[in-house]
């Protein structure tokens, strides 16, 4: 690797063939790229679907089959070590299909998070992923911005770097692109002209020209390090696999105990075997995990086609418990479409028509549309706008006025600056004015109230007066109750260039604009919907009280100004006092990051799950500690991206809260699901262990258990795992998050459930022998009629739990409410449960596989009979519970 950080910038350029001012053409990328790869860091080789496959099968109970399969084939029982082989394969190809469809999905979702970069390619700079940078391209560098790739800094203003992934030093470096090092032992701190990928612009801004990508970084030479798995289960992937190794305890203890049982009443070791085993297999829920992870995955999948990037898996668990959401004011319940509207100067108001191009303005205020567009950092051309809406908005005021951005730019070459900053709420730049100089700042009116000495007045600088100064302020206060935001502007001139900590003081007041940000027109709605939902909006913001207050009106956020405060008030008061008022604000104004944290300690202080969104740098700590931080897809950070738990690729209000409603059904999908398989299993275990513990002969064989456990256990529940979502979910209160699973008497249908499921199961097995003239107790019954009952078992106990699935769909309301047809993977999978069910008994060679024979019509009618009472029982107990909410 060349030593860049010894070159000048001219030679960095030279080597790389490029012209900064321009930067490489699409053609020259796009050849760079086929040459150099994609700048991103090599991967971890992804498992193939055979080692997926046989992942599969490194499982205890697949083990103890294994070796079924193996004593069956010994001792001649062909038929059977089939059977079970078949299943294990079909189970495993099941697991692996699962597997591979949530890494897909996970791996969708990686691409939508991929940090994007600034460049500036056939002279216009554009946005693009940063896994597309190649040696040669002229990197854009802002605060807030991770950089992309290692960087030889060909611009740097106040530029400031921290480098703790690299250096370990958490205090960033201040970075100079004209400092050149000789010596070759240089360490990465002090390379103070050099940027690294991975790395993040804390302050200032600046220009790289790409020198390394992807392994030929310097984090790609520690990448290794980075290179762990990092697949963590969700609480409720934790709390199920937890659930499944008692259950797993549980069936083995009831496996020993039954072929105890069976020694004693000397029935046949090896059929007790099999059958201890396919109890087991059916007792424990293997596929808990991989049906939560599939849900999961899919569920987030949906998720990024509604606007919202799921990054972490548990935030959808979460989702559903949120009943706070704090949110920027500023484009997620406004359009950020800023214009202004108003500007004025001591004594002269003017009103700024939309759409007029060609208006005059006095000196004074040509001189305030100067200072903030030379203090402006974003670009407008051709109708579209790049950088901060505010700022767009005041350099579409200076077209309006003739005075282009491009144009004074030229004329007054910007020669220093002091950046943006949430605590100043200003921001400053140097420009060359004839032979001297001229500060110009905008920022906060009452904040350049305080650093003004003068004020511009008709062309002539007078002192600021106490009363000049309430004049401004009260005109300032009207628009803001007009629900605009206001912004000052101030200058002050200089003979020479003079540093960035003696720019804001003894300014000249030139005025101010009114703007207005209109409110979402979805919004309104969304926070209605939520209202519902039993979860509170709430409103923060740097703008003034007033603004803010106006447009929470229109919202529907709060109802009077008594429920707003300040981030000075906040200030004064303790933690207690805070948390105490917090639960009477909905609006919190001139609030800086910083009091974000404050604000959702206080919020969770009541126990309360809280979102939160941000976009700037200083909102991390914020996001990372609400429970669920959202970040802003278009105008955040990458810094805020990387700390949050979920982004929103269109900033909008109403996502978050579609967001949660996905969350809520995705989470009652999982529900369902796992509700559904531990009721199936149960009614398996009442009807084999009932058998054994009255000395009755047992109703299911080993492979007929298999057989339904692969059915009716992976396809209906994945069908209900990707329910449609219930229309009513948001007319709910937030779950609790400490809730137990089987809350809301889902623990007691899940029992109930099962029990007539098993019960039904023994019920048939008796008619069946009952019909030919035998009784459970019955000595010496003959194969054949052995055969015909448990055939008879075995359809009530498969389509008892197919029939079961579809009143699984909702908690209360019944299948004709929820729509019997509107899941159309359920229908589906009971319909091919059906088909291979009649497929076993009907196909000869199957049938004697399984040992099962075709059954009489009249049979037929009995056991669909008996296969519909659970879903009838399930729907009854609907009805008491809806008739006992009404009450």
């Amino acid at each position: 690797m060349s030593m860049w950080f010894s070159k000048s910038q001219e030679e960095a350029l030279k080597e790389l063939e490029v012209n900064p001012a321009i930067g490489l053409t699409s053609e020259e990328a796009q050849e760079r790229l086929e040459k150099y790869g994609e700048n991103k860091l090599k991967e971890k080789p992804k498992k193939s679907i055979i080692a997926l496959f046989f992942a599969q099968l490194n499982n205890m109970l697949i083990y103890v089959l294994l070796g079924a399969a193996a004593i069956t084939m010994a001792i001649g029982e062909y038929v059977d070590s089939v059977i079970i082989l078949l299943v294990v394969i079909l189970n495993a190809v099941i697991g692996v299909f699962q597997e591979y469809k949530a890494e897909k999905a996970i791996e969708a979702l990686q691409k939508l998070t991929t940090p994007r970069s600034l460049v500036r390619r056939d002279g216009d700079i554009k946005e693009i992923d940063s896994t597309e940078i190649v040696p040669g391209d002229i990197v854009i560098i802002d605060a807030g911005r991770y950089i992309p790739a290692d960087l030889r800094l060909i611009e740097s203003v106040n530029l400031q770097i921290e480098e703790s992934a690299l250096t370990g030093e958490s205090v960033p470096s201040d970075k100079n692109a004209r400092d050149i090092h000789e010596d070759p032992k240089t360490p990465i701190g002090d390379k103070s002209n050099m940027a690294f990928m991975s790395t993040l612009a804390t302050y200032g801004r600046g220009e790289g020209l790409v020198v390394g990508t992807a392994m030929e970084t310097e984090i790609g030479k520690i990448a290794k390090i980075l290179d762990e798995d990092h697949e963590e289960m969700t609480p409720l992937q934790r709390r199920l696999d937890e659930l499944g190794k008692i259950l797993g305890f549980l069936a083995i203890g009831v496996c020993a105990l039954i072929f105890v049982i069976a020694l004693f009443q000397d029935r046949e070791i090896f059929d007790m075997f099999l059958i201890a085993i396919s109890l087991a297999v059916a007792a424990i829920p293997e596929g808990l995990a991989a049906i939560v992870a599939i849900v999961l995955a899919l569920g987030v999948t949906r998720m990024s086609k509604i606007n919202a990037i799921v990054k972490k898996l548990p935030a959808v668990e979460t989702l559903g418990s949120v009943n706070i959401i704090c949110s920027d004011k500023t484009g997620t319940l406004t359009q950020n479409k800023m214009t202004v509207v108003k500007q004025y100067t001591l004594n002269h108001a003017q009103e700024i028509p939309p759409g007029e191009t060609s208006l005059q303005g006095t000196q004074d205020e040509q001189e305030l549309i100067k200072s903030f567009v030379l203090c402006s950092d974003a670009t407008y051309e051709n109708g579209e706008g790049t950088g901060d809406p505010t700022e767009v908005a005041l350099i579409v005021l200076g077209d309006k006025f003739q005075m282009a951005k491009k144009a004074l730019n030229d004329k007054y070459h910007r020669v220093g600056e002091k950046p943006f900053d949430s605590d100043r709420k200003l921001m400053s730049t140097l420009n060359q004015e004839g032979k001297g100089y001229r500060v110009h700042t905008k920022g906060a009116l009452d904040n350049i109230l305080k650093i003004s000495t003068h004020a511009l007045v008709d062309g002539g600088i007078v002192p600021l007066t106490e009363e000049m100064k309430k004049t401004y302020l009260n005109v300032a206060e009207e628009m803001s109750n007009d629900a605009l935001r206001v912004l000052g502007a101030a200058f002050k001139d200089t003979n020479s260039v003079i540093p960035p900590e003696e720019m804001e003081e003894n300014l000249v007041l030139i005025g101010f604009v009114g703007m207005i940000d209109p409110p979402r027109l979805e919004v309104k709605d969304s926070i209605h919907q939520a209202k519902l939902a039993g979860i509170t909006s709430v409103m923060i913001t740097g703008d003034h009280k007033n603004t803010a207050v106006a447009i929470a009106k229109e919202l529907g956020i709060a109802e009077s100004i008594d429920q707003s405060i300040t981030g000075t008030e906040i200030d004064q008061l303790s933690d207690e006092e805070f948390s105490h008022r917090i639960k009477d604000i909905r609006v919190f104004a001139r609030v800086s990051p910083e009091h974000k944290v404050k604000i959702v300690k206080a919020f969770k202080s009541h126990g309360n799950i809280v979102s939160m969104t941000g976009d700037g740098v200083n909102d991390a700590p914020s996001l990372k500690y609400a429970d669920i931080g959202v970040a802003m897809g278009i105008t955040g950070t990458d810094v805020s991206k990387g700390a949050s738990d979920m982004i929103l690729t269109d900033d909008n209000f109403s996502t978050i809260v579609n967001a949660i409603e996905e969350g809520r059904n995705i989470y009652n999908n999982i529900k369902k699901s796992v509700v559904f398989l531990l009721s199936c299993n149960l009614g398996e275990v009442i009807a084999i262990v009932a058998s054994i513990l009255f000395g009755w002969p047992v109703p299911l064989l080993a492979t007929q258990i298999l057989w339904i456990n692969l059915i009716t256990d992976s396809l209906p529940a994945i069908a209900l795992g990707v329910d449609p979502g219930d229309k009513d979910v948001m007319k709910q209160k937030p779950r609790n998050p400490k809730e137990s699973f089987f809350a809301h008497g889902a623990g007691f249908r899940a029992v109930l459930g099962g029990t007539l499921i098993g019960i039904l199961t023994l019920t048939a097995f008796y008619f069946g022998l009952a019909e030919h003239g035998y009784s459970l107790g019955s000595r010496d019954i003959p194969e054949d009629i052995l055969t015909y009952a448990r055939t008879m078992a075995f359809v009530v106990l498969a389509g008892s739990q197919l029939f079961y699935s579809l009143s699984m769909r909702n908690e209360i309301k019944s299948i004709f409410q929820v729509g019997l047809f509107s899941n159309k993977y359920l229908v589906g999978a009971i319909i091919v449960g059906f088909i291979l069910q009649l497929g076993v008994i009907s196909v000869p060679f199957l049938a004697e596989a399984f040992k099962v024979q075709n059954l009489s019509p009249l049979d037929w009618g009995i056991v669909i009979g008996f296969s519909l009472i659970p879903l009838t029982a399930n729907e009854i107990i609907k009805i008491f519970m809806r008739t006992g909410a009404k009450n």
